[in-house]
C-alpha cells in the first residue's frame, strides 16, 4: 500500500518556529510585479476558442507563461509550460515535475522514477483535459505513461476549489495536450531521440510526430490535429541487500537457552507480543526472556541476496483532436487518447541464508564479529549454507483508452456553459514465471558493511556459481492478472455573470461518473528436483558483469533460461505437471476473477466568485459547496482450491459528503498577491482493497506460518481538511518570490492490520507445498487486512523564486534562476493488533514517503541558439516502510537522502531545426535503505538494500513547420 495506506509519523515540532518564520518574511516582503504578466496572462486565455493560444518557446519563456499562469489562478497551482510544440523541459513527465515547488520523486529505476508525491503524500488525482483518467482497476494513472511529446502544458493545484473534483488528498495534476485551434494555422513537428541508459549499456530509441491545421468552411471554422509517440526502453537493476534483522543466540554455549544450538535463530512468537515491533535492543549483552531466565542474544541478517533484472520496456501513445467552431457562441471538441505499455523483464536472483541452517563448526564465537559496543554481527561465516538462484520472468502489458465530446457556448451576454461527454476503458494483464535451482554451498562470508554501506559477501566456490551441474531445479511458481477498468462520465457545468454587488460570478455544475473494475488471476507452484545440466544447456543462463559499482559480491551465477522457458512453457509446465498431476498446462490455465466493483458517483457545486476594496484595494474571493455521493455493488468470488468450485457473494454501500471551500486573495499593492485557501477533500479506497477474499502466499522463509492479505468491503473514504496561506511576490515581469504556509488534517487513514488465520486443507493453495512446514492438516497465515484505524497531520512551509537578473554583462546576459525548498512534518498513529486482529497499542511515526526538507536549483542561460539548464534535486532521509511482521524485528525501513544532477543543452540550428543534449543522475547515484526506530539504528550499523539507479544521456533532434 501507498504512504496514506501504511503511512506513519514522528513529531517534529524543533522545525515549527522554522516554519512560521519563514512564512512571516515572505508576507512582509511585499510582492510584486509588473502589470504587463497580467497583460500576457488575459492575451493567452482562450475562451470558446476566440483566441488562439499563444506558443511560448525557450526556456525563459516557459517560465514567465508559468508564472502568469500561477498568479492569475485563484488556487494555488505550480504549472509547466512547453518550451516549445510538445518539448517539455525533461524527457518525460515526472522528470519535469521534480522542480516544482513542493514535489518530490523517489522510486528511480529501469530509466524513470516511479513515484511522485505532493508536499509528501502520493495520492494524487491525476487528470487529463480536466477529465480523471486511470489504469485498469486502478484509481491512478502513471505519469510515466503519458510522453512528454504529448504535452502542452502540466497544473499541478495544490489546493482545490468546489468546481474542482473532490478526490486526490495530495492534489491533482492536470495534463493538458495540444489541440488544433492552439495555432493560428497549421504546425508539423517531428522529433527523434537515443537515450544511452547506465548500467544497461543500451541505446533507446524514441520518436514523435505531430501534425495539426485547421480550416475555414462553409459550417464554420474546423481543425484537426494528430500526435504519435512511441519509445523503447532497455535497463538494467542491480541490487545487493541483506536479509531481515533478527536475533540469534549467543555463541557460547554457557548462554545458549535450553533447546537451542549456540547462534541460532530464535523463532519464539511469543517475544514479539503486538507493542515491541519497534526493534530490539542493540546494545551488547541485551538479553531476552526464556522461562523466566534472560539469555544474551546477538542481531544478525538471515540472509543475503542479489537481483540483476535486465528488461525491455515499451510505450506507444496517440492523440487525436478534432475541433469545430460554427459561430462564435459555440465550439465543439472531440479528442481521444491511447496510451499503451509493453515490458518484459527477467530478474535473475541470487539468494543465501546466513543462519544456523549452516554448519557453524567446533567454534562458533570464531565465524563472527560485531560492531564495538553493540550485539550486531557484522561479519559471519556459514558452512554449508543453502541458497537458491531464481530465474523469474514477468510480461505485462497496459492498453488505455479515452474518447472525449466536448462542447462551450455562451447563452446570450452573461451566461456559459460547457458539457462534456467522455468513456474510457483501460486494461492490464501480466504473467509471472519463476524457477528456483538450488544447492548447498560449501561456505559463505559475509561483511555485512563493507564500506560505503554496502553489503559484501562470497562462497569458497565462487566458479561454482556459473557451473549448472551444481544446481538442481527445485521450485516453478506460475502465475496471471488481468485488471480492466471502464468509465462512463457526463459533465455539464457553467458561469453566470451575476453582478450582484460585490457578488460578480455564479459557476455551478453536475458531475455523473459510473466506474466499473474487476480483477482475476490464477496461481500455482510444483516442484522438480532434477539437475539443472541434466536438462540440456538451453535451460541454463549466466549474466555478467553485476554491480561493479555497488560492492564486492559474485558478479556473476547461473539461472533457469527464463526467456526459453517461456517460449517453450507448455513444455516446461508438463514436465512440473508428470511429478504433479494437479499442475495445469496451458489449456487448463483460466484465469478466475477475484472481484467485481460498479461505483457510482453523484456530484453537484455551487459556487460564487466575489470582489470587494480592502483598504483601497483589491480583495477576492470563491465560496462553494460540493456535494458528493458515491454507491458502491461489490461482487467477489472465492475459489475452492480442491474443487475449484466457485463462491459468489455480494456487498453494496452509500456515502455522501458536503465539502466546502473558500478562498481569499488579497492584492496589498499592484505587484502583490496573498492568498487564504481552505477546502475539503476525498480519497476512495482502491478497489483491490475492498475485496475480502484472502490472496495467500507460502512459507518460503520456514518461519513456521505463510502470509497473506484481504481486503475490507466496509472501508470508507479517507478525508482532509486542507488549509493554505500564500504571499506571491511578482517584483519583475519575468521573476518571482512565492511562499506557502499550509496543514493538512487527514482523518480515516487506511492502514494495514495483521490477524492470523487457520488455513483448512481443502482452502490451502499450498498443500503440497515442499518449501514450507507440513500442510497436511492445514496452514497458519498472517494476514493482513485494510482499516480506516489511523488519523494524521501533515504540514510545512515551502518557498520558491523564479529570477532573470537585469543589467549583467552581455555574455551573461539570459542567466536565470529556478529554486524552492519544503519543508515538512507528518505524524500518523499506526495501530498495532495481536493475533486476533485486536489493537492493544498505537505508534507514532511519520507518515511513509515524507522527507522533512527537499530543495531543488536551476541555473538557467538562454541566449541566442543556445539554451542550457544546469539542475540539481535534493531530498532529505525518509521512512520508506516498516519491516513485514512475517519477520521478528520489524522496525522502519528508511531511504537515505537521495539527490541527482541533471543538465540539458539546446541549440536551434534554424527557427524549424533544434538538437539537443540532456543527461539525467550524472553523478550517478545510488538508491540506498537502512533500519531505524525511534532512536536504534542507522546508515552504518543497520544499513539494508543499496540499488544502483544509473545515469542516462540522450540526444534529441527536433524539427517543425
Amino acid at each position: 500500500m501507498n504512504q496514506l495506506s501504511t503511512g506513519a509519523f514522528e513529531p517534529q515540532a524543533k522545525h515549527r518556529l522554522v516554519l512560521k518564520t519563514g512564512v512571516a518574511v515572505l508576507a512582509a516582503a511585499g510582492l510584486l510585479s509588473s502589470a504587463s504578466v497580467w497583460a500576457q496572462a488575459a492575451a493567452e486565455k482562450t475562451e470558446a476558442g476566440d483566441t488562439a493560444t499563444v506558443v511560448v518557446t525557450g526556456v525563459k519563456a516557459s517560465l514567465i507563461k508559468s508564472l502568469a499562469i500561477k498568479r492569475t489562478n485563484d488556487q494555488v497551482v505550480e504549472s509547466i509550460v512547453a518550451e516549445d510544440i510538445g518539448k517539455l523541459p525533461d524527457n518525460n513527465v515526472v522528470e519535469a515535475l521534480q522542480r516544482i515547488t513542493g514535489v518530490q520523486v523517489t522510486d528511480r529505476s529501469g530509466g524513470e522514477v516511479g513515484t511522485l508525491s505532493i508536499r509528501g503524500l502520493p495520492d494524487v488525482q491525476t487528470t487529463w483535459n480536466g477529465r480523471t483518467i486511470f489504469t485498469a482497476s486502478g484509481t491512478q494513472v502513471a505519469l510515466q505513461d503519458i510522453p512528454s511529446t504529448l504535452v502542452r502544458q502540466i497544473d499541478v493545484y495544490k489546493t482545490r476549489d468546489a468546481s474542482q473534483l473532490e478526490t486526490g488528498i495530495a492534489g491533482q495534476v492536470d495534463v493538458k495536450s495540444l489541440r488544433p485551434f492552439d495555432f493560428k494555422g497549421s504546425k508539423v513537428s517531428l522529433s527523434a531521440r537515443e537515450t544511452y541508459l547506465d548500467p544497461a549499456k543500451k541505446a533507446n530509441p524514441q520518436l514523435s510526430g505531430m501534425l495539426s491545421n485547421r480550416w475555414e468552411t462553409g459550417i464554420g471554422e474546423v481543425g484537426a490535429l494528430v500526435n504519435l509517440s512511441a519509445s523503447e526502453t532497455k535497463y538494467r537493476n542491480e541490487s545487493v541487500t541483506p536479509g531481515a534483522m533478527v536475533p540469534f543466540t549467543s555463541p557460547n554455549a554457557a548462554e545458549v537457552p535450553p533447546g537451542y544450538t549456540p547462534l541460532q535463530r530464535i523463532f519464539d512468537n511469543s517475544i514479539w507480543a503486538p507493542g515491541t515491533h519497534t526493534g530490539l535492543p542493540m546494545a551488547a549483552g541485551s538479553t531476552l526472556d526464556f522461562n523466566g531466565k534472560a539469555y544474551p542474544y546477538y542481531l544478525a541478517r538471515d540472509a543475503v541476496f542479489q537481483s540483476d533484472v535486465q528488461g525491455k520496456r515499451e510505450r506507444p501513445a496517440a492523440n487525436l483532436a478534432l475541433q469545430w467552431k460554427p459561430n462564435s457562441d459555440s465550439v465543439y471538441t472531440f479528442e481521444s487518447m491511447y496510451n499503451g505499455y509493453r515490458d518484459k523483464s527477467f530478474n535473475q536472483l541470487l539468494f543465501s541464508f546466513v543462519d544456523w541452517w549452516g554448519d557453524l563448526g567446533s567454534n562458533p564465537a570464531g565465524t563472527i564479529s560485531t560492531y564495538p559496543g553493540t550485539n550486531v554481527i557484522k561479519t559471519r561465516k556459514v558452512n554449508n549454507v543453502y541458497g537458491f538462484n531464481s530465474g523469474d520472468y514477468t510480461t505485462s502489458a497496459t492498453d488505455s483508452y479515452v474518447y472525449a465530446l466536448n462542447g462551450k457556448w455562451n447563452l446570450g451576454d452573461r451566461l456559459r456553459l460547457e458539457g462534456d461527454l467522455s468513456y474510457q476503458t483501460s486494461t492490464f494483464h501480466s504473467e509471472f514465471t519463476a524457477t528456483r535451482i538450488d544447492r548447498v554451498a560449501p561456505s559463505i562470508n559475509v561483511d555485512f558493511n563493507a564500506g560505503g554501506n554496502g553489503t559484501a559477501f562470497h562462497f569458497n566456490d565462487d566458479a561454482d556459481l556459473t557451473n549448472p551441474s551444481k544446481w538442481n531445479v527445485a521450485q516453478f511458481f506460475d502465475t496471471a492478472n488481468r485488471n480492466k477498468g471502464s468509465a462512463a462520465t457526463a459533465n455539464l457545468g457553467g458561469v453566470f455573470d451575476a453582478n450582484w454587488g460585490p457578488l460578480e460570478t455564479i459557476h455551478f455544475g453536475v458531475r455523473f461518473d459510473d466506474r466499473k473494475a474487476s480483477e482475476a488471476n490464477r496461481t500455482q507452484s510444483a516442484s522438480l528436483n532434477r539437475n539443472l545440466a541434466s536438462l540440456g544447456p538451453e535451460y541454463a543462463s549466466t549474466n555478467s558483469n553485476f554491480g561493479t559499482a555497488i560492492s564486492d559480491v559474485p558478479r556473476s551465477w547461473v539461472e533457469p533460461n527464463a526467456y526459453y522457458i517461456r517460449d517453450h512453457i507448455d513444455d516446461w509446465r508438463k514436465l512440473f505437471n508428470s511429478v504433479d498431476q494437479t499442475f495445469q498446462t496451458t489449456d487448463k490455465l483460466n484465469l478466475q476473477k477475484t472481484f467485481e466493483v460498479d461505483e457510482k458517483t453523484n456530484n453537484l457545486f455551487v459556487m460564487g466568485n466575489t470582489q470587494n476594496e480592502l483598504f483601497g484595494h483589491r480583495l477576492r474571493g470563491n465560496f462553494g459547496l460540493r456535494y458528493v455521493k458515491v454507491d458502491t455493488d461489490m461482487t467477489f468470488y472465492k475459489v475452492d482450491a480442491s474443487t475449484k468450485a466457485v463462491t459468489p457473494s455480494g456487498a453494496s454501500k452509500s456515502t455522501s459528503k458536503v465539502l466546502p471551500s473558500m478562498t481569499l486573495i488579497y492584492d496589498p499593492s499592484r505587484d502583490v498577491v496573498l492568498r487564504l485557501n481552505y477546502g475539503e477533500t476525498l480519497r476512495r479506497p482502491n478497489f483491490g482493497d475492498l475485496n475480502p477474499v484472502l490472496q495467500l502466499g507460502d512459507d518460503v522463509s520456514k518461519v513456521g506460518y505463510g502470509s497473506g492479505t484481504g481486503g475490507n468491503p466496509d472501508l470508507k473514504p479517507t478525508h482532509s481538511k486542507n488549509l493554505d496561506l500564500t504571499a506571491e511576490w511578482y517584483f519583475q515581469k519575468d521573476s518571482a518570490l512565492y511562499g506557502t504556509a499550509f496543514k493538512r488534517k487527514i482523518d480515516g487513514l487506511v492502514v494495514s492490520l495483521r490477524h492470523k488465520v487457520h488455513v483448512d486443507p481443502a482452502n490451502d493453495p499450498f498443500r503440497n507445498s515442499t518449501s514450507g512446514g507440513d500442510h497436511t492438516n492445514g496452514y497458519d497465515y498472517v494476514i493482513n487486512s485494510p482499516v480506516n484505524a489511523s488519523n494524521g497531520t501533515i504540514k510545512g512551509a515551502e518557498v520558491g523564486l523564479i529570477y532573470f537578473p537585469k543589467g549583467l554583462p552581455s555574455l551573461l546576459d539570459g542567466l536565470g534562476f529556478q529554486g524552492s525548498y519544503t519543508r515538512l512534518t507528518s505524524s500518523q498513529n499506526v495501530p498495532d493488533a495481536n493475533d486476533a486482529g485486536v489493537i492493544v497499542s498505537q505508534l507514532e511515526t511519520p507518515f511513509f514517503g515524507v522527507s522533512n526538507s527537499s530543495y531543488n536549483a536551476t541555473l538557467a542561460y538562454e541566449k541566442g541558439p543556445i539554451s542550457t539548464r544546469l539542475s540539481y534535486v535534493w531530498r532529505s532521509g525518509f521512512l520508506a516502510r516498516n519491516e513485514a511482521a512475517l519477520f521478528a524485528n520489524p522496525i522502519g525501513i528508511w531511504r537515505q537522502p537521495e539527490k541527482s544532477v541533471d543538465m540539458q543543452i539546446s541549440y536551434k540550428i534554424n527557427d524549424n531545426m533544434s538538437v539537443d543534449i540532456s543527461g539525467v543522475n550524472l553523478t550517478n547515484e545510488m538508491q540506498q535503505q537502512y533500519y531505524h526506530f525511534g532512536s536504534a539504528g542507522n546508515a552504518q550499523l543497520t544499513n539494508f538494500g543499496t540499488l544502483q539507479i544509473g545515469r542516462s544521456v540522450s540526444v534529441g533532434l527536433r524539427w517543425k513547420m
